[in-house]
């Protein structure tokens, strides 16, 4: 059920283990937050075209954003949230010329509908 988007800086995109980061978040996450692993869907969106901070070639940026069913508290959001951070660091090379901002913002969905064929 979490849908799942992770955006990140072109600059990263040889750096970032896509792949690796969902295979191992998916099931991490899901015996945190009592959820099966497939419901889980991540997707991941290249920014070809984004300005942090000045606008410095050397800024870069992973952001992940994860909407759940209403339900779960603050307290398990946070861990929730530490966990992706960490998940998404092992799954990044070191960038020595780049400065890399890693962020997560979790959020309940207001209205979800599915159908599996």
């Amino acid at each position: 059920m979490p849908q799942i988007t992770v955006e990140y800086s072109e600059s990263l995109a040889d750096a970032f283990d896509r792949r690796g980061f969902a295979l191992a978040f998916h099931p991490a996450a899901a015996d945190l937050i009592g959820s099966s692993v497939p419901g889980f869907k991540t997707r991941f969106v290249k920014l070809d075209d984004a300005v942090i901070g000045a606008g410095d070639a050397a800024e870069a940026m992973i952001h992940v954003g994860i909407a759940l069913l209403p339900g779960r508290d603050a307290a398990l959001k946070d861990r929730l949230g530490e966990l992706t951070l960490a998940t998404v660091a092992d799954h990044l090379k070191p960038t020595p010329d780049l400065n890399t901002q890693l962020t997560v913002e979790i959020r309940d969905l207001a209205t979800y509908h599915k159908l599996a064929r």
